[in-house]
């Protein structure tokens, strides 16, 4: 599929093809949740726990004597039917992250991709360096592009890194850390020319010398 390059200020400057069976794909929105799920799971920090009755404290003694009350007997203040007392399987810490196969995480990504693509909310930029970081540049360049829920992807531009972090709903990736939970989240997918590669190396796992040949260039 053929897309405008844009530069800084929204005005074109070049068009460049994006590979269809990464941008062009059918959405499977199956695969897509199978992946989402994934994410979501191993981003949870499982630190919940509850305490057992042998972490409860005190229970030493019996709450009170064997025979002669008409009560239940009982044998310490810890256990579970006690107030205060212990928890019968309760949550402890754990790991709630796995992840689907590798194959499936990719056909996500390209769904992902695609989705964008097919919404026209995919936009290829020459560049977006900056000599220091500044927020104030970041923020006037999604003013000219009309939209500020976006995510951008460049390779290694620390700067615009440090510039993204304090807009509330902008965002900065690496190419290689584009994921599908983050494509999705943002209502546009901004790719800087130097990154369009790299996405489209994580998408198909292909090297980048091996796509400048498929493409007939130099690596």
């Amino acid at each position: 599929m053929q897309v405008d390059v844009i530069n800084a200020k929204n005005e074109k400057i070049d068009s460049i093809e994006l590979p269809d069976n990464v941008f062009g794909v059918e959405v499977s929105e199956a695969v897509l949740w199978e992946e989402v799920k994934a994410q979501r799971a191993s981003r949870r920090r499982g630190t919940h726990s509850t305490k057992t009755r042998d972490e409860v404290s005190g229970g030493g003694a019996k709450p009170f004597k064997q025979k002669g009350t008409g009560r239940a007997r009982q044998g310490s203040t810890r256990a579970p039917n006690q107030v205060g007392g212990g928890v019968v399987f309760g949550p402890h810490p754990r790991d709630y992250g796995y992840r689907i196969p590798r194959s499936a995480r990719r056909a996500a990504l390209r769904s992902a991709l695609s989705l964008r693509a097919r919404d026209k909310a995919v936009f290829v930029v020459d560049e977006l360096s900056l000599e220091v970081p500044k927020t104030q540049e970041i923020a006037g360049f999604l003013e000219k592009l009309g939209h500020n829920n976006v995510l951008l992807v460049d390779e290694n531009n620390d700067a615009l890194r440090l510039s993204t972090r304090n807009l509330k709903k902008a965002k900065y990736l690496h190419a290689d850390g584009v994921n599908v939970l983050d494509v999705l989240k943002h209502e546009v997918l901004v790719l800087t020319k130097a990154a369009v590669a790299g996405v489209v190396e994580k998408a198909v796992n292909k090297s980048k010398k091996a796509l400048a040949e498929a493409a007939g260039t130099d690596a």
